[in-house]
């Protein structure tokens, strides 16, 4: 017997009715998107490995350390996607666009790192993107858009954090000022960061192991250096979080782990979850990104969200999926002892009609058949035997023990308009 096969460690199979939560995140974020005016891109898993090392960086711990990178049959290198920001950059240069260019995603990313409660090697994120503008209420509407989300799927108990990470004019003055600090400090630095902490300064800013953070919190800020133009974008950011009533919290030490970020920052926590792994999402602004790949000087600002990430936060907020089963689950389930032809012609008819409908299958008996009925969390049976056959109707009755209303003879032509009117559709 051949040994068993099983998912790779670090992934994971999602499964009905568990898969519900899945259409739910993404059908929520999906139609926010789409009230936004973002529409949908979808693209290559793969890139071209100068994607990421360009965007990201080649001397960031993603690159270093957790791109899946791999070389094809026609000895070009690759890298499957560890995040979603490049891609779309990438996309905007080959493809042109009229800006502004506003795209929203959901896709699979890759990261080699070690797998926990809610981090996997290869997890699924929902995101946008805006490319061809600078105005800061683009940042505005794109951060309200991640609130909105948060809000939408019951979430609560999160904070908005955010900062400015100035620009090619102000930055490097800062860097340097915290390349001095750092170096002055550098014993007391964690062992990683003692290494690279001359020749990128900023990473020692996102670690977050006790003594970098400390070292941190005695060093320079960032907000001292900011040039006037930045400050006023991000006072601009601020105003408009502000007349939408988002609640925001300035955090002079949040700066984005990609070397692509400017300006613009944000990251939202939950308090519910544990706080080494608290984000539930964030993102910033990337004015280079696009000439760094080769396209004409443009701006960009956008956000993702680990899907995994946003089920934990629901569970730890106590958010009950009860009502998921009637958003997104069958309508009826058809219990049928007679094998007639006509019943599988009434089932398409009801799934014309826009319901959701199963059977059982394989000639089952009548109690088996509600087992399965049960099982599959439909609400309505739809009961079918001889005596129904020959009156051309079905036998309607409630699934659920909370329900008392009677069962009920319906016709067939009227079967679809009273399983609405049951179902409040």
């Amino acid at each position: 017997m051949s040994k068993e096969l099983s998912s790779p460690n670090g992934t994971h199979d999602v499964l009905p009715p568990q898969s519900r939560r899945w259409e739910f995140l993404i059908g929520t974020f999906s139609e926010l998107a789409r009230r936004g005016g973002f529409g949908l891109i979808v693209q290559p898993l793969f890139e071209d490995v100068a994607v990421f090392n360009r965007g990201i960086g080649e001397g960031s711990e993603v690159a270093r350390k957790e791109m899946y990178v791999f070389t094809d049959r026609g000895d070009r290198t690759f890298a499957l996607r560890p995040e979603g920001t490049a891609p779309v950059a990438r996309a905007y240069v080959q493809h042109h666009p009229t800006p502004p260019w506003k795209v929203w995603y959901a896709t699979p990313a890759f990261r080699y790192e070690r797998p926990q409660a809610g981090r996997y090697r290869q997890h699924h994120q929902l995101g946008v993107e805006v490319l061809g503008t600078d105005d800061p209420l683009a940042d505005a509407e794109v951060i309200a858009l991640a609130h909105d989300f948060y809000t939408a799927i019951g979430l609560s108990n999160f904070s908005l954090l955010l900062n400015s990470m100035g620009d090619r004019e102000c930055r490097p003055a800062f860097v340097d000022t915290l390349r001095g600090h750092l170096q002055s400090r550098v014993a007391d630095l964690c062992p990683e960061h003692v290494a690279t902490a001359s020749e990128n300064p900023l990473r020692v800013i996102d670690c977050k192991k006790p003594q970098c953070r400390e070292v941190i919190s005695q060093g320079p800020v960032l907000d001292d250096h900011l040039c006037e133009a930045c400050r006023d974008h991000f006072g601009a950011v601020g105003d408009a979080l502000d007349a939408m009533g988002i609640s925001w919290i300035r955090q002079h030490t949040l700066v984005r782990g990609f070397d692509y970020y400017n300006r613009t920052t944000f990251e939202f926590v939950s308090h519910a979850l544990d706080g080494a792994q608290n984000a539930i999402g964030g993102g910033g602004r990337y004015d280079q990104l696009v000439e760094d790949l080769g396209g004409d000087p443009t701006s960009g600002i956008g956000f993702g969200s680990g899907i995994e990430r946003l089920l934990l936060a629901r569970v730890a907020e106590g958010i009950s999926d009860d009502g998921l089963d009637d958003v997104r689950g069958l309508d009826a389930f058809v219990i049928d002892t007679t094998r007639d032809v006509r019943v599988t012609s009434l089932i398409s008819s009801l799934r014309h009609a826009g319901l959701a409908i199963d059977r059982a299958y394989d000639s089952k008996s009548m109690r088996s058949q509600f087992k399965v009925a049960d099982r599959s969390g439909a609400a309505i049976a739809l009961i079918i035997g001889p005596t129904e056959l020959e009156k051309n109707a079905v036998t309607m009755r409630w699934l659920r023990n909370d329900n008392d209303m009677e069962p009920v003879s319906v016709a067939w032509d009227d079967v679809a308009r009273t399983l609405k009117r049951w179902r409040g559709k």
